[in-house]
């Protein structure tokens, strides 16, 4: 199995036994633990003028990606531009805001790059087929990649997924099975129809799709010219992204390219909000929520299986968790789309609605603040222009 000079194996998060990648496929073998890619980081010689190499989209930072881009499945994602925001900024009293717009990615989420690494895998393991439970994008996106790669793809989705992810699993060749209920309740069907000859690409059981997601605080740092934010607000369900993030931000301390984290920002629906409830509480882990509702379907995860990792990194970067209810949120894709141009999707804009309301308690006048776009607007477009309505514009 072809990997990079410095990755050095899969380490498990809860045991902190090491395997090799063939070895280790989805979980730790000994504990079931969530496994992430290690690096021996004394072997890279990087400075911030070669830390971007010559590759293409997030693989120009192979050497700190557990594949060569050589063997890489691949849609060119990444390479998504850092949007600045001078009135959201005047808003929050704030010196900038800027948004990560990860729409830009080839199936219009950031689960594009996450994909790219989990499928890349599954193809070295020799895989025909992956599968996943997903409350939409990510189903889309692995179909997609799978597609990408010749395998087959099984997809279990809820039956309040949005008609664009189901109609694209469709086009893309996917194995799509819609379950009544809501995301759990797909991934009980998922449990239950598992094959043990397919390779799961699901969120914290393949250990890479938190790494492909690691690279957009990369580009965000050279996009701000080494300058690392003092605060960024992504939109939290199952915590992928922020975990790879705060992931990215300490091994660029640890190379010594930078000296500070930015603050992580778990910004949830207050229908929804376990993770916000467990880090107000002083937990090390969440509690599943009973009864969640929220027309945000991408972060309304009530039972996020990494929610320890989530916690920490939240603690360990001085930064925090925030819930605001879903007209706040709605409200707050409008005022982005309106002042901005940008098209937030619904779920990516709890950032927004997120930082506004810390901003006076949280961030200083002369803050950074960066916001996770982390899919398209158009994904959800008829939920915010229905909101409109309801408001009679």
């Amino acid at each position: 199995m072809e990997t990079t000079a410095a990755f050095a194996g899969l380490t498990c998060t809860d045991c902190g036994e090491t395997f090799a990648a063939e070895a280790a496929p989805g979980r730790c073998p000994d504990c079931d633990g969530i496994l992430d890619p290690d690096y021996d980081y004394d072997a890279l010689d990087l400075t911030r003028e070669t830390f971007s190499g010559d590759g293409d989209g997030l693989w120009r930072y192979e050497s700190l990606l557990p594949f060569p881009e050589s063997v890489a499945v691949t849609i060119d994602e990444g390479s998504t531009p850092l949007v600045a925001a001078p009135s959201l900024a005047e808003e929050m009293g704030v010196g900038e805001v800027y948004i990560k717009d990860e729409g830009r990615n080839p199936t219009g989420t950031f689960k594009d790059r996450g994909q790219a690494l989990a499928v890349t895998a599954a193809a070295l393991h020799g895989a025909s087929d992956v599968a996943l439970a997903t409350a939409g994008n990510a189903g889309q996106s692995a179909s997609a990649y799978a597609a990408r790669a010749g395998l087959d793809s099984h997809v279990f989705v809820p039956s309040r997924a949005s008609f664009i992810n189901k109609a694209m699993i469709n086009v893309h060749g996917g194995d799509m099975s819609v379950v009544e209920g809501r995301i759990d309740d797909a991934g009980a069907a998922y449990e239950d129809a598992m094959d043990e000859d397919w390779h799961s690409v699901k969120t914290f059981v393949t250990p890479y799709r938190h790494e492909g997601k690691k690279t957009m605080l990369y580009e965000t740092v050279e996009a701000l010219d080494w300058t690392v934010p003092d605060h960024v607000v992504y939109p939290t369900g199952g915590g992928v992204g922020l975990v790879g993030m705060h992931k990215a931000a300490t091994e660029l301390r640890e190379l010594g390219l930078t000296d500070e984290l930015p603050s992580m920002w778990a910004a949830q629906s207050e229908g929804c909000a376990p993770i916000v409830e467990a880090f107000e509480a002083g937990r090390d882990g969440h509690e599943p929520w009973e009864v969640p509702d929220t027309i945000c379907g991408g972060i309304e995860i009530p039972d996020p299986g990494a929610s320890p990792l989530i916690l920490d990194a939240l603690r360990e970067s001085d930064g925090g968790a925030v819930a605001t209810t879903d007209e706040e949120i709605l409200d707050a894709a409008v005022t982005v789309a309106q002042e901005t141009g940008v098209e937030m999707g619904v779920t990516c804009s709890a950032a927004a609605s997120g930082a506004f309301e810390v901003a006076d308690d949280a961030f200083g006048p002369d803050d950074t603040v960066v916001l996770l776009n982390t899919g398209a607007g158009s994904k959800d477009a008829d939920v915010v222009r229905s909101h409109l309505m309801s408001k009679g514009i």
